[in-house]
């Protein structure tokens, strides 16, 4: 039988107060730590937002201090630009030509927008050359104005046409003046060299002294013109290598080697054919080194005009002869709108200076605008025929004008009527 295990009193209440004690340590280990948990929180927390808050002021400090420093700078930059401008200013005020200085230099930089709008009112005399007939039929103008501030430049005339035999007034002779016109061309373009570079217009020398252009009767339909070009100008020869050393070091000028040179006025000059030399450059293959145009008016080796509107065409024949033909460009009429190209306003009988019966009228012709524009350089204008008319010089033109002619008198029975002297 087993020995029963007994516990004294005083063991008991050992037992009993441990217990209790341990109870009690235990509400204090897991109670105090979650409130200092919450604590260290809150601490951390504070901490940070206060060196949040230290951080943020210290920056703003420092953006202060940076863009202060800048604001500083800049105002001591914008004091000596002040300082440097002023005594600048003074410097310029001292200068007595000032304003004349200002004045060239605006002008200066107007320079390329006054050239795009240049006209050239010159080229009137040409116009007039083409527009009005030769021959018995004549027109003379008695006073004439020329408006080119609109956008389509016009001729405001008054004339008088004569019909150079009876009956002296005979309005077909206006009539088929108007009917011309949309048969009027013009032609312009550029002289260039055997290499094909463009000839400056000053280096071009196109007219003599009387305002004539340079002809020369040719095999073609149409004259032969050409013009002088200055090729030892300064800039006159664009593909020129002005001056080369030779081998043996000297120096030699080659800027007119390949070019047959002649004299006019004292001065060496290059010839340059305005209308082709047909029977001179065409050849059926192209021979290096001689002058050369294609059946397709192509010009090569040789220095020529590039005309902006005139095209040249070459057809063989069954007998080997090669026909040519040129043809204008519709857009390089010289009066545009067939309709009202001309209008005829007013027209009356009258008698001449000479006291020849003619008939008076005003006319307002409206030309293209290329025509007068002054960087369409080498203009000519070209009568119905296809021809080019060169009758242009200043006694020429002088026959191009007359003195106004007389109303028809009470008892001139003549002028009244269509009848003849």
């Amino acid at each position: 039988m087993a020995k029963e295990f007994q516990v004294s009193d005083s063991f008991k209440k050992i037992f009993n107060q441990a217990n209790k004690f341990h109870f009690n340590q235990h509400r204090e280990i897991n109670l105090v730590p979650d409130i200092k948990n919450e604590m260290i929180r809150a601490l951390k927390l504070r901490n940070l937002i206060f060196f949040i808050c230290i951080v943020v002021a210290a920056a703003s400090v420092g953006v202060t201090v940076f863009f202060g420093a800048i604001a500083g700078g800049q105002q001591l930059a914008i004091d000596g630009k002040k300082s440097a401008i002023k005594t600048l200013e003074n410097k310029l005020d001292s200068y007595s030509d000032l304003n004349d200085f200002l004045t060239i230099r605006d002008q200066l930089s107007n320079i390329s927008e006054i050239t795009s709008n240049k006209k050239v009112l010159s080229r009137t005399f040409n116009i007039l050359s083409a527009l009005l007939p030769t021959g018995a039929d004549t027109i003379k103008i008695s006073e004439m104005n020329v408006n080119l501030a609109a956008t389509d430049p016009t001729l405001i005339f008054e004339a008088q046409a004569n019909a150079g035999r009876p009956p002296y007034i005979d309005y077909n002779v206006l009539d088929s003046f108007k009917k011309s016109m949309k048969y009027m061309h013009y032609d312009y373009g550029d002289y260039v060299d055997k290499e094909g570079a463009i000839i400056p217009a000053y280096c071009m020398i196109e007219t003599n002294s009387q305002g004539t252009f340079f002809t020369e009767s040719g095999t073609s339909e149409a004259e032969s013109i050409y013009a002088y070009w200055t090729i030892e100008g300064e800039g006159c020869n664009p593909s020129a290598r002005t001056v080369e050393e030779s081998e043996n070091g000297e120096t030699e000028n080659t800027q007119s080697d390949g070019y047959e040179m002649e004299s006019y006025e004292g001065q060496p000059v290059v010839r340059i054919w305005r209308t082709p030399q047909y029977n001179d450059w065409y050849k059926e293959n192209p021979v290096e080194g001689e002058p050369y145009m294609s059946l397709d008016g192509e010009i090569s080796n040789v220095p020529h005009f590039e005309s902006s509107c005139i095209k040249y065409q070459g057809e063989v024949g069954d007998d080997g002869t090669v026909k040519w033909t040129s043809s204008n460009s519709e857009s390089c009429r010289l009066v545009p709108d067939d309709d009202e190209g001309i209008i005829i306003s007013e027209s009356s009988n009258g008698r001449d200076a000479s006291e020849d019966l003619v008939l008076r009228f005003s006319a307002t012709i409206t030309l293209a605008p290329e025509v007068y524009d002054f960087n369409n350089t080498h203009m000519l204008a070209l009568p119905p025929s296809g021809r080019y008319n060169v009758t242009d010089s200043y006694v020429q033109i002088q026959a191009m004008f007359s003195e106004r002619a007389k109303d028809c008198a009470k008892d001139d029975a003549a002028c009244k009527t269509n009848g003849g002297n």
